[in-house]
Formats: C-alpha cells, structure tokens, sequence
C-alpha cells in the first residue's frame, strides 16, 4: 500500500514538473517573441501538437496562462511568478555548474531536473552562496 501511494505522489510531482517546464518555455519564448501561440512550444520543446494542446488546456483551467481568440498565450499572473521562479532557478543553476567547469549543453540539462527537485530552503541557500561565490567558506 505504501509503494501505491508513493507512486501516486511521484506522478504528482511529475506533473507539476510538466508544468513548470511549459511555464518557463512561455516565458522565455515571450522575451523573444511578441505573441506565443502553440506551435512555438511544439517546436520549442519538440513535442507533438496534441500533448501540447493538452497541456495548454491544463494550464488554463489551473488559472496559469490565458488564450485569446487568435490563439496567443500569455502567462496569468500567478503562471508568471511560476515561470519567473523556475527560469531564476535555472539560471543560477546552469551558471554555477558551468563555473565548476561543466558544459553548457551538461549544464542547461541537469539545471532542467534539479530546477524541480529543490526546495525553497535548499534553493535558497544555494542561491546566496553561489551569489556570494562560496566567501562565507573562505573565511
């Protein structure tokens, strides 16, 4: 019984991962791109038509993105601060492994799977010390 429920909670987890990568895939293309529509995720993310249709339809009825009648995608407010958290987490992530000497192409792939698996408190610290560059262990 207790490896259902744990198998449960793993789909969960894993769902909210789904999200969060569409989040920060509208958010970045939305830097770069005036309007998003569905087809830049599909050939964004190279996922086929229907999965991202799915998830475009998820993410609206939770209240994360808005679609207008041409089809343009835009991020709610509460989809922002998502997007906007993960892209941050990214971000520091990558960079900080690239400092240590790993790839790029390494480094952006593993920031993808730990951006999702930390918490706020690990993140957290990880982010003051990787923004002080370790100074508080060099003393």
């Amino acid at each position: 019984m207790v490896l259902g429920e744990g198998a449960q909670c793993a789909i969960v987890i894993k769902t909210g991962e789904s999200a969060e990568n569409y989040l920060e895939t509208i958010l970045i293309l939305s830097k770069n791109k005036e309007q998003v529509r569905s087809i830049d995720i599909v050939n964004e993310l190279e996922f086929s038509r229907p999965s991202v249709s799915v998830a475009m339809k998820g993410l609206r009825g939770n209240g994360l993105i808005d679609i207008n009648k041409y089809g343009h995608i835009t991020l709610t407010d509460e989809g922002r601060k998502i997007a906007e958290s993960i892209y941050e987490r990214h971000t520091i992530i990558s960079s900080w492994l690239v400092s240590l000497g790993v790839d790029d192409m390494t480094a952006n792939g593993d920031a993808c799977k730990i951006e999702h698996v930390l918490s706020e408190a690990s993140f957290a610290a990880l982010k003051t010390y990787i923004t002080d560059d370790g100074s508080e262990n060099q003393a």
